[in-house]
């Protein structure tokens, strides 16, 4: 049985895809979220069409194979998120 942290929300320590309103997905481990930050751990982050693949062609590979860390930590403000998804949730 793992440890529980019941302040730090209910996706701790579950990789999700954080979808901004502007180009960029970040795929992480979330550590807290709340009304105002998400914080994400080991973090890649993909900007739409900047290596020819749009977000979601980028999370569904992001999902079959993992994703690479370039950020040991982010912290992005939920203004700017439009949404977030556990990474298993995307279709392979």
């Amino acid at each position: 049985m793992g440890t529980f942290h019941h302040d730090k929300g209910e996706l701790h320590g579950i990789t999700v895809a954080v979808d901004t309103n502007g180009p960029e997905v970040y795929v992480g481990r979330c550590d807290t979220a709340d009304d105002q930050h998400i914080v994400l751990l080991d973090v890649d982050v993909h900007a739409e069409g900047n290596d020819g693949r749009s977000k979601q062609e980028y999370l569904k590979r992001a999902a079959q194979f993992g994703a690479w860390k370039k950020h040991d930590r982010i912290v992005l403000p939920m203004d700017q998120v439009a949404s977030v998804r556990r990474l298993g949730d995307f279709e392979v």
